[in-house]
């Protein structure tokens, strides 16, 4: 908070990882899976601190993706990745978080994904929904940033790949922005 002006948005993996101080929070649901404790439960537990922490809320539809690899989220999760190859159940799922009335969708092959999302699974969901669409895992190098921001994706995360080199951080940055320019 002390380094950057921008504002700081968490992303939890549990209501212990909720701080103050940020600015806001992705009040993630994980539409993808069929685990009820993460579709609603764990949001029953942490209402009443979300609502205490003054944090901005931004209800996100998150959706697990196949990117070729076990990852935390879906040992953590006990649910299985939608098939990278079905861009269509990607697609209906998206639709569904819309329509039940979530802000945000979060695409995510997951941390140490194997294999990113692939464009044309962007381009079709990105296409189909009227809110912003964010899109993460396996972003190893800013080419990759920016052909899913030409996709689609509103918004990239990258953390592997920037934790294990952070000069990435200002590549990967204008790799995103070279897509308003060319378009």
């Amino acid at each position: 908070k002390k380094a950057t002006r921008l504002p700081i948005v968490l992303f939890p993996g549990s209501p212990s990882q909720i701080s103050k101080h940020a600015d806001g929070l992705l009040y993630l649901s994980l539409i993808s899976g069929r685990n009820p404790e993460l579709l609603i439960g764990q949001h029953v537990l942490s209402a009443a601190a979300v609502r205490q922490s003054g944090l901005e809320i931004l209800p996100t539809g998150y959706m697990l993706i196949d990117g070729g690899a076990p990852t935390t989220v879906s040992y953590i999760s006990n649910t299985a990745p939608l098939p990278a190859d079905k861009s269509e159940i990607a697609l209906c799922t998206a639709l569904a978080g819309e329509m039940l009335g979530l802000k945000l969708i979060y695409m995510d092959a997951g941390s140490g994904a194997k294999r990113p999302i692939a464009e044309t699974m962007i381009k079709e969901v990105a296409a189909a929904i009227e809110i912003p669409l964010i899109v993460g895992g396996g972003i190893k190098d800013p080419e990759k940033a920016y052909r899913n921001a030409r996709a689609g994706a509103d918004l990239i995360v990258v953390g592997n790949a920037i934790e294990d080199d952070p000069a990435l951080v200002k590549e990967m940055a204008a790799a995103i922005h070279a897509v308003s320019i060319a378009t």
